[in-house]
């Protein structure tokens, strides 16, 4: 039985898992309390950046059914907790860890849902909706509802689906053939781009 100072502890991060949309665990060792106040500012508005305990914030997680997030507290850990803007917070921590290295990120929840690492970067690159349903609008020529599918998609299922747009690309760039031995093109394939678009919208509208 926790005592009533750590009954409380856990009741506020409890409070604050349920109230932000997203919260990103990282370890900041050897960080400065001047670099973890930069990082806290950079969040925006509604968001924070605490130092916890490990044993107290895994009661917590577990209590809100987080219990994913029990392998990735250990360490010296903080927690931001994103009341606000998704991206843009993810955008700040993947900027902050770019210029301090010391910051690792471990992994965190977005929308309910456990994102690794890689997700969490594969987010702070996502563009605005609005200009991701534009894009997808014109890619699929005038195809709006499965465009609309990807723009309602959970931030987690988008920044996902990001990863493995990255992870696609770069398996296809490492295995091209050289231009000497390329096979002439064919006029009547569809645009590349265009059909990863489509098959991402088609992921992302059917998931879930």
């Amino acid at each position: 039985m926790p005592t009533p100072a750590k009954a409380a502890v856990i009741d506020e991060i409890t409070e604050r898992f349920q109230k932000s949309s997203a919260a990103v665990l990282t370890e900041y060792r050897g960080l400065t309390v001047a670099q973890l106040t930069q990082l806290r500012r950079s969040l925006g508005a509604g968001s924070s950046y605490a130092v916890v305990k490990n044993t107290l914030t895994k009661r917590a997680a577990d209590s809100v059914g987080h219990t994913d997030l029990g392998p990735l507290l250990n360490g010296p850990t903080a927690i931001a907790f994103i009341e606000g803007d998704v991206v843009e917070a993810a955008k700040a921590i993947r900027d902050f860890a770019r210029a301090n290295p010391m910051l690792v990120v471990k992994g965190g929840v977005v929308e309910g849902r456990t994102v690794t690492p890689a997700e969490v970067t594969a987010l702070a690159d996502v563009e605005p909706r609005e200009v991701l349903l534009a894009k997808l609008a014109g890619a699929m020529k005038g195809n709006l509802t499965k465009a609309a599918g990807l723009f309602q998609a959970p931030l987690s299922q988008v920044a996902r689906l990001a990863a493995a747009l990255q992870e696609k690309k770069e398996s296809a760039e490492g295995s091209a053939a050289p231009a000497a031995d390329a096979p002439a093109a064919d006029t009547t394939t569809a645009d590349p781009a265009t059909t990863d678009t489509a098959d991402a919208a088609d992921a992302a509208a059917s998931t879930d």
